[in-house]
Protein backbone atom coordinates (compact mmCIF):
# COMPACT_ATOMS: atom_id res chain seq x y z
CA UNK A 1 0.00 0.00 0.00
CA UNK A 2 2.87 2.36 0.84
CA UNK A 3 4.42 1.87 -2.57
CA UNK A 4 1.44 3.12 -4.58
CA UNK A 5 0.66 5.50 -5.92
CA UNK A 6 -2.45 7.02 -4.63
CA UNK A 7 -3.62 9.86 -7.32
CA UNK A 8 -3.70 7.08 -9.98
CA UNK A 9 -5.93 5.02 -8.27
CA UNK A 10 -8.12 8.42 -7.36
CA UNK A 11 -8.12 8.80 -11.67
CA UNK A 12 -10.97 6.28 -11.74
CA UNK A 13 -13.33 8.70 -9.65
CA UNK A 14 -11.34 11.78 -10.85
CA UNK A 15 -9.82 12.85 -14.65
CA UNK A 16 -6.34 13.05 -14.37
CA UNK A 17 -6.81 16.24 -16.20
CA UNK A 18 -8.65 17.78 -13.46
CA UNK A 19 -6.50 16.87 -10.90
CA UNK A 20 -3.46 18.25 -13.29
CA UNK A 21 -5.73 21.99 -13.59
CA UNK A 22 -6.21 22.14 -9.46
CA UNK A 23 -2.53 21.69 -9.16
CA UNK A 24 -1.89 24.85 -11.40
CA UNK A 25 -4.52 26.50 -10.22
CA UNK A 26 -2.84 26.13 -6.50
CA UNK A 27 0.44 27.49 -8.13
CA UNK A 28 -1.74 30.55 -9.63
CA UNK A 29 -2.39 31.12 -6.30
CA UNK A 30 1.07 30.98 -4.85
CA UNK A 31 2.56 33.16 -7.22
CA UNK A 32 -0.66 36.00 -7.48
CA UNK A 33 -1.15 35.38 -3.32
CA UNK A 34 2.87 36.27 -3.31
CA UNK A 35 2.78 39.45 -5.57
CA UNK A 36 -0.24 40.78 -3.84
CA UNK A 37 1.73 40.63 -0.22
CA UNK A 38 4.80 41.67 -1.72
CA UNK A 39 2.54 44.90 -3.12
CA UNK A 40 0.27 45.60 -0.21
CA UNK A 41 3.87 45.33 2.52
CA UNK A 42 5.69 47.04 -0.20
CA UNK A 43 8.77 44.11 0.76
CA UNK A 44 10.01 43.79 -2.65
CA UNK A 45 10.04 47.89 -2.29
CA UNK A 46 11.46 48.30 0.87
CA UNK A 47 14.55 45.50 0.06
CA UNK A 48 15.50 47.30 -3.45
CA UNK A 49 15.49 50.88 -1.70
CA UNK A 50 17.49 49.71 1.37
CA UNK A 51 19.76 47.90 -0.84
CA UNK A 52 20.63 51.32 -2.87
CA UNK A 53 20.97 53.37 0.61
CA UNK A 54 23.00 50.56 1.55
CA UNK A 55 25.29 50.77 -1.77
CA UNK A 56 25.26 54.28 -1.16
CA UNK A 57 27.29 54.26 2.38
CA UNK A 58 29.26 51.03 1.71
CA UNK A 59 32.77 51.51 2.21
CA UNK A 60 34.36 48.94 -0.18
CA UNK A 61 32.94 47.48 -3.63
CA UNK A 62 32.51 43.44 -3.60
CA UNK A 63 33.81 41.87 -6.56
CA UNK A 64 31.44 39.75 -8.12
CA UNK A 65 33.38 36.67 -6.92
CA UNK A 66 32.61 37.94 -3.66
CA UNK A 67 29.13 38.06 -3.69
CA UNK A 68 28.58 34.32 -5.67
CA UNK A 69 30.45 33.74 -2.38
CA UNK A 70 28.20 34.92 -0.32
CA UNK A 71 24.89 34.11 -2.21
CA UNK A 72 26.52 30.04 -1.75
CA UNK A 73 27.13 30.81 2.17
CA UNK A 74 23.32 31.97 1.96
CA UNK A 75 21.51 29.34 0.86
CA UNK A 76 24.16 26.59 3.01
CA UNK A 77 23.20 28.10 6.11
CA UNK A 78 20.13 30.12 5.64
CA UNK A 79 18.02 27.83 2.89
CA UNK A 80 19.03 24.59 3.36
CA UNK A 81 20.25 24.39 7.08
CA UNK A 82 17.93 27.32 8.45
CA UNK A 83 20.87 28.75 10.37
CA UNK A 84 19.46 31.82 11.51
CA UNK A 85 17.62 29.65 14.34
CA UNK A 86 19.76 29.77 17.73
CA UNK A 87 17.15 27.33 19.07
CA UNK A 88 18.11 24.10 18.24
CA UNK A 89 14.22 22.24 18.48
CA UNK A 90 13.27 25.24 16.89
CA UNK A 91 15.50 24.68 13.60
CA UNK A 92 15.61 21.13 13.55
CA UNK A 93 11.21 21.01 13.65
CA UNK A 94 11.90 24.43 10.67
CA UNK A 95 14.11 21.93 9.11
CA UNK A 96 11.56 18.75 8.84
CA UNK A 97 8.62 20.95 8.11
CA UNK A 98 10.91 22.74 5.25
CA UNK A 99 12.29 19.77 3.63
CA UNK A 100 8.64 17.44 4.01
CA UNK A 101 6.85 19.81 2.15
CA UNK A 102 9.16 20.30 -0.55
CA UNK A 103 9.65 16.13 -0.63
CA UNK A 104 5.27 16.20 -0.48
CA UNK A 105 5.09 19.01 -3.32
CA UNK A 106 7.68 17.82 -5.61
CA UNK A 107 6.28 14.07 -5.61
CA UNK A 108 2.91 15.12 -5.55
CA UNK A 109 3.28 17.42 -9.30
CA UNK A 110 5.78 14.47 -10.21
CA UNK A 111 3.01 11.65 -9.20
CA UNK A 112 -0.21 13.63 -11.35
CA UNK A 113 1.40 14.89 -14.00
CA UNK A 114 3.96 11.85 -15.00
CA UNK A 115 1.80 8.93 -13.87
CA UNK A 116 -1.91 9.88 -13.65
CA UNK A 117 -3.21 6.50 -13.93
CA UNK A 118 -2.77 3.10 -13.13
CA UNK A 119 -1.44 2.16 -16.87
CA UNK A 120 1.15 4.80 -16.32
CA UNK A 121 3.37 2.47 -13.00
CA UNK A 122 5.32 5.20 -11.50
CA UNK A 123 8.43 3.66 -9.35
CA UNK A 124 7.76 2.72 -6.06
CA UNK A 125 10.57 5.19 -4.72
CA UNK A 126 7.84 7.97 -5.75
CA UNK A 127 4.58 6.98 -3.34
CA UNK A 128 7.55 6.03 -0.84
CA UNK A 129 8.89 9.38 -0.96
CA UNK A 130 5.30 10.89 -1.38
CA UNK A 131 4.56 9.60 2.22
CA UNK A 132 7.72 10.26 3.71
CA UNK A 133 7.80 14.20 3.13
CA UNK A 134 4.12 14.05 4.66
CA UNK A 135 5.43 12.59 7.47
CA UNK A 136 8.43 14.46 7.67
CA UNK A 137 5.86 17.58 7.71
CA UNK A 138 3.56 16.33 9.87
CA UNK A 139 6.82 16.07 12.50
CA UNK A 140 8.06 18.86 12.10
CA UNK A 141 4.69 20.75 12.35
CA UNK A 142 2.99 19.21 15.09
CA UNK A 143 6.24 19.22 17.37
CA UNK A 144 5.76 23.25 16.73
CA UNK A 145 2.31 23.14 17.45
CA UNK A 146 2.37 20.99 20.35
CA UNK A 147 5.71 22.09 21.65
CA UNK A 148 7.54 24.77 20.67
CA UNK A 149 4.83 27.32 20.05
CA UNK A 150 2.96 26.46 23.29
CA UNK A 151 5.85 27.16 25.35
CA UNK A 152 4.79 29.30 28.24
CA UNK A 153 8.44 30.49 28.72
CA UNK A 154 7.94 32.27 25.26
CA UNK A 155 4.83 33.03 24.61
CA UNK A 156 2.44 31.07 26.58
CA UNK A 157 -0.19 29.97 23.93
CA UNK A 158 -2.84 26.82 24.71
CA UNK A 159 -2.60 24.20 21.67
CA UNK A 160 -6.14 24.60 21.10
CA UNK A 161 -6.08 28.76 20.55
CA UNK A 162 -5.93 29.82 17.11
CA UNK A 163 -3.86 33.28 16.55
CA UNK A 164 -6.32 33.72 13.38
CA UNK A 165 -4.38 34.55 10.32
CA UNK A 166 -1.11 34.04 11.78
CA UNK A 167 -1.97 30.26 11.99
CA UNK A 168 -3.43 29.95 8.78
CA UNK A 169 -0.19 28.50 7.25
CA UNK A 170 0.49 25.85 10.08
CA UNK A 171 -3.02 24.93 10.22
CA UNK A 172 -3.32 24.28 6.16
CA UNK A 173 0.26 22.51 6.52
CA UNK A 174 -0.83 20.28 8.95
CA UNK A 175 -4.14 19.51 7.67
CA UNK A 176 -2.88 18.48 4.34
CA UNK A 177 -0.04 16.58 5.16
CA UNK A 178 -2.18 14.58 7.94
CA UNK A 179 -5.29 13.69 5.65
CA UNK A 180 -3.15 13.16 3.07
CA UNK A 181 -1.76 10.59 4.72
CA UNK A 182 -4.75 9.30 6.50
CA UNK A 183 -6.27 9.12 2.10
CA UNK A 184 -3.46 7.01 0.93
CA UNK A 185 -4.09 4.54 3.73
CA UNK A 186 -8.05 4.42 3.98
CA UNK A 187 -7.84 3.10 0.13
CA UNK A 188 -10.93 1.23 -0.74
CA UNK A 189 -12.99 2.24 2.73
CA UNK A 190 -15.33 3.99 0.96
CA UNK A 191 -16.99 6.44 2.09
CA UNK A 192 -14.45 7.33 4.87
CA UNK A 193 -11.32 7.43 2.73
CA UNK A 194 -13.52 9.86 0.46
CA UNK A 195 -14.14 12.06 3.33
CA UNK A 196 -10.34 12.09 3.98
CA UNK A 197 -9.46 12.83 0.39
CA UNK A 198 -12.40 16.03 0.68
CA UNK A 199 -10.51 17.02 3.86
CA UNK A 200 -7.35 17.01 2.40
CA UNK A 201 -8.38 19.18 -0.84
CA UNK A 202 -10.13 21.47 1.64
CA UNK A 203 -6.76 21.93 3.43
CA UNK A 204 -4.58 22.28 0.62
CA UNK A 205 -6.48 24.70 -1.21
CA UNK A 206 -6.62 26.95 2.43
CA UNK A 207 -2.65 26.81 2.28
CA UNK A 208 -2.53 28.04 -0.63
CA UNK A 209 -5.25 30.05 -1.45
CA UNK A 210 -4.77 32.19 1.69
CA UNK A 211 -0.93 32.95 0.51
CA UNK A 212 -1.94 37.00 0.99
CA UNK A 213 -2.62 36.27 4.58
CA UNK A 214 -0.65 33.89 5.99
CA UNK A 215 3.35 33.15 6.35
CA UNK A 216 3.59 31.41 2.96
CA UNK A 217 5.17 34.18 0.80
CA UNK A 218 8.06 34.98 3.45
CA UNK A 219 9.89 31.98 2.51
CA UNK A 220 10.68 33.52 -0.59
CA UNK A 221 11.68 36.87 0.69
CA UNK A 222 13.62 35.58 3.35
CA UNK A 223 16.29 34.51 1.83
CA UNK A 224 17.30 37.58 -0.54
CA UNK A 225 17.26 39.14 2.97
CA UNK A 226 19.64 36.61 4.47
CA UNK A 227 21.77 37.61 1.39
CA UNK A 228 21.39 41.23 2.29
CA UNK A 229 22.23 41.46 5.25
CA UNK A 230 25.71 39.36 4.42
CA UNK A 231 26.33 41.87 1.76
CA UNK A 232 25.79 45.23 4.07
CA UNK A 233 28.14 43.33 6.29
CA UNK A 234 30.73 42.61 3.47
CA UNK A 235 30.91 45.99 1.88
CA UNK A 236 30.92 48.20 5.26
CA UNK A 237 27.63 49.65 4.74
CA UNK A 238 26.20 48.44 7.94
CA UNK A 239 22.75 49.01 7.06
CA UNK A 240 23.10 52.91 8.24
CA UNK A 241 24.72 51.52 11.50
CA UNK A 242 27.50 52.85 13.75
CA UNK A 243 30.99 50.82 13.05
CA UNK A 244 32.16 48.74 16.01
CA UNK A 245 35.10 50.89 17.74
CA UNK A 246 37.81 49.43 19.67
CA UNK A 247 37.12 51.55 22.53
CA UNK A 248 40.61 51.78 24.34
CA UNK A 249 41.98 53.39 21.27
CA UNK A 250 43.11 57.03 20.77
CA UNK A 251 41.85 57.90 17.48
CA UNK A 252 38.02 56.53 18.63
CA UNK A 253 38.89 58.69 21.80
CA UNK A 254 39.90 61.41 20.36
CA UNK A 255 36.72 61.44 17.78
CA UNK A 256 34.41 60.56 21.08
CA UNK A 257 35.27 62.55 24.06
CA UNK A 258 32.79 61.08 26.34
CA UNK A 259 34.39 57.95 26.09
CA UNK A 260 37.41 58.72 28.44
CA UNK A 261 35.56 60.71 30.43
CA UNK A 262 32.63 58.47 31.31
CA UNK A 263 34.93 55.11 30.73
CA UNK A 264 37.96 55.79 31.71
CA UNK A 265 41.15 55.74 29.14
CA UNK A 266 41.11 52.12 29.23
CA UNK A 267 37.50 51.04 29.30
CA UNK A 268 36.86 47.57 30.77
CA UNK A 269 35.08 44.78 29.04
CA UNK A 270 31.80 45.10 28.77
CA UNK A 271 30.96 41.23 28.61
CA UNK A 272 28.21 39.27 26.61
CA UNK A 273 25.43 41.42 27.22
CA UNK A 274 22.37 39.32 25.62
CA UNK A 275 24.87 36.65 24.44
CA UNK A 276 25.32 35.50 27.98
CA UNK A 277 22.73 33.14 28.13
CA UNK A 278 22.12 31.07 25.29
CA UNK A 279 18.44 31.56 23.44
CA UNK A 280 16.24 29.16 24.84
CA UNK A 281 13.15 29.88 22.85
CA UNK A 282 13.03 31.51 19.53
Amino acid sequence: MIASNPFAELAAIIPPTAMQAYVLLMLLLVVAGTILDMRHKKSARYFFENARKARKNATRTLSTGEKSTLALKTVAKEVLASGEFDNSKRRISHLFTMYGFMIFVVTTAILIFGYPTLSDPAPSILPLLWRLGAAMLCLGGYWFWFSIRVDVASEGVKWYHLNGRGDLFIVGLLGMATFALLWSFTTGLGALNMLFFVLFIAFSTLLFGSVYWSKFAHMFFKPAAAFQKRVIKADGSRENMPAIYDLSDPEVQARFPDIPTYMGANPPNMGLGIKREAANHF
